[in-house]
């Protein structure tokens, strides 16, 4: 008699793992996420779909997110440029220095201290942290790939961002007279703080409430989210290590880059509910027809 094997393939296991995760995933509350009602989501959407069944959702959304990048680090420059054309004239010192000087009057050596506590957990050893105890969270408890992609798409577009920004603009930091230390020497433009935690934490936000049912969960996780968000922009400035225009740029360019991210995994939810597999499996050839063969039997 023929053996049976029960072995599963790792994209097997993978396609369970992600077309079980959609099922969960798919619906934000009331909201479908794979629904695309204007004619050009709609386009995008078939196009998507069509691409992840030729070639699997989970690389397409992978090189959906490697492109989105691209327009993400592109979009930094048009915003450089734009701000660069409004600091030509000066405009932004009518924020600026007025705002800073109004932070100089609230602090003193406690808040000083527990602001920098805070805005710690922002920073390049803080951020990568939280990222990745909510990675580990979100893998163990689904068991798929998709957090892993979205989180460190998202983390590694925000670095090039910040990247891009400062080395474009070379804005200046405030005045060390004017800053608490320790003290920060690249460039000011836009706040690297603030646009990771824009778009990490709404990433993480994003992954916590595609699963929470109940409304007013998601509603304090958005708003959670949001004040820390919120709280590292404001940190940055009340310590003197950024401009407000630095900030209000970081915000923007954040969520602009997670606004590609949620969409990317919205189409590649479309693709699997419209027939796709998660990876493209490799049919293996029979093992019946070659155990009939070695036996010289016709069948």
């Amino acid at each position: 008699m023929e053996p049976h094997h029960h072995d599963d393939t790792a994209a097997q296991q993978v396609t369970r793992a992600e077309r079980s995760a959609v099922a969960e995933d798919r619906h934000l509350g009331e909201v479908d996420l794979t629904s695309w009602r204007s004619r050009a989501g709609h386009a995008t959407a078939e196009a998507w779909a069509a691409l992840g069944r030729r070639y699997g959702a989970l690389p397409v959304l992978v090189l959906t997110l490697l492109v989105g990048m691209g327009i993400a680090v592109v979009a930094t420059w048009a915003a450089s440029g734009v701000y660069d054309a409004v600091r030509e004239g000066d405009d932004v010192a009518v924020l600026d220095r007025p705002v800073l000087d109004w932070m100089l009057t609230l602090r003193s050596p406690f808040a000083d201290q527990a602001v920098t506590w805070w805005t710690d957990i922002a920073g390049t050893i803080g951020m990568p942290i939280v990222a990745f105890c909510f990675l580990v969270g979100f893998t163990v408890q689904r068991r798929a790939w998709t957090p892993l992609v979205l989180l460190v798409a998202a983390s590694g577009g925000s670095l090039l961002m910040t990247i891009a920004g400062k080395d474009l603009i070379g804005r200046a930091r405030p005045p060390l007279s004017d800053a608490v230390p320790p003290y920060e020497h690249s460039p000011s433009f836009p706040s690297g703080h603030t646009l990771n935690a824009t778009v990490v934490v709404g990433t993480i936000v994003y992954l916590l409430i595609l699963r929470q049912s109940r409304t007013v969960t998601r509603v304090w996780t958005i708003v959670v989210g949001t004040l820390f968000v919120l709280s590292i922009g404001v940190s940055r400035v009340f310590l003197g290590h950024h401009w407000t225009t630095d900030v209000l740029a970081a915000w923007a360019l954040g969520l602009a880059w997670l606004a590609l991210v949620v969409t990317a995994h919205r189409l590649y939810l479309t693709a699997l509910h419209r027939g796709a597999e998660p990876v493209k499996q490799r049919t293996r050839p029979s093992t019946r027809g070659a155990a009939d063969r070695s036996d010289g039997t016709v069948r």
